[in-house]
């Protein structure tokens, strides 16, 4: 009863003396945004427009070339990239950011979800226009898989090969060291959506946004999104447009979406 008095009596002083009481500094937010396969991390990249976006409403914003950059193309692993964001994220906290929220787009959304899966503490995951299903590959690249799986057997994981990609029904070769195809590739393996969902950490927020017009809106929420954690700040989102186009025609959502975290 006295330390309330005193506490009590203390305010009172530092009111009538004109002197505002201190008050926590709000959280800052720290927000790493993760581009597609083969992006070009350009003014106009869709990604580089949300970061501007989100800059202006006074986040703090990376948004970095990653090892699927196009100039990079796979030159980690899936865990070599976690490594990558560590390091991201580190400066991110550097720079004033309490909390950190982890978004990306297309395959950027399921090393976002990758990332969620391995690491405590995040303040929410965005996955945008999540693209990059290997478990759904498995026939079209099984001769791949089959030979990039020999080659690290036989401790040749490091050399590299031409093996076969698909990015919203375009195929091309990429050459890369077998270790990574595997990696990213393998439909048993690190980068599988439903799984790393399923995998989230307790207490991480999960916002899932697709355009309509996006084959991934197809798959809807059983796909991967439902198997995440519940969660009360959990959404689910389809808006216009498609693939290409979420993280600039969604920057709206994602902001009320950061706000009410």
């Amino acid at each position: 009863m006295i330390k309330f008095l005193s506490t009590t009596l203390a305010a009172a002083v530092v009111f009538a003396a004109g002197l505002a009481l201190p008050t926590p500094a709000p959280a800052e937010t720290g927000i790493v945004i993760m581009h597609g396969k083969g992006g070009k991390n350009m003014k106009k990249a869709p990604t580089q427009i949300l970061a501007r976006f989100l800059r202006d409403k006074g986040f703090i914003v990376a948004a970095p070339d990653m090892p699927w950059q196009a100039s990079r193309i796979f030159d980690k692993t899936l865990e070599g990239a976690m490594a990558e964001i560590d390091g991201i994220v580190a400066e991110l906290k550097s720079d004033g950011a309490d909390k950190i929220v982890i978004a990306g787009h297309s395959l950027g959304a399921n090393a976002a979800l990758a990332y969620g899966a391995r690491r405590d503490g995040l303040a929410g995951i965005i996955a945008m226009a999540p693209g990059h299903v290997p478990e759904l590959w498995a026939s079209r690249f099984a001769d791949d898989i089959a030979k990039a799986r020999a080659m690290v057997d036989a401790g040749n994981g490091n050399d590299s090969a031409d093996f076969s990609d698909i990015n919203q029904g375009r195929t091309t070769t990429f050459s890369m060291a077998a270790k990574h195809y595997l990696s990213w590739y393998d439909p048993d393996g690190e980068a599988v959506m439903p799984k790393n969902a399923a995998s989230l950490k307790p207490g991480t927020p999960l916002l899932w946004i697709v355009g309509e017009k996006d084959r991934m809106a197809d798959r809807g929420e059983a796909y991967a999104f439902a198997k995440a954690p519940a969660h009360p700040k959990n959404r689910y989102e389809v808006i216009g447009g498609g693939h290409g186009a979420t993280p600039k025609k969604g920057k709206g959502n994602i902001l009320k979406w950061l706000k009410g975290l």
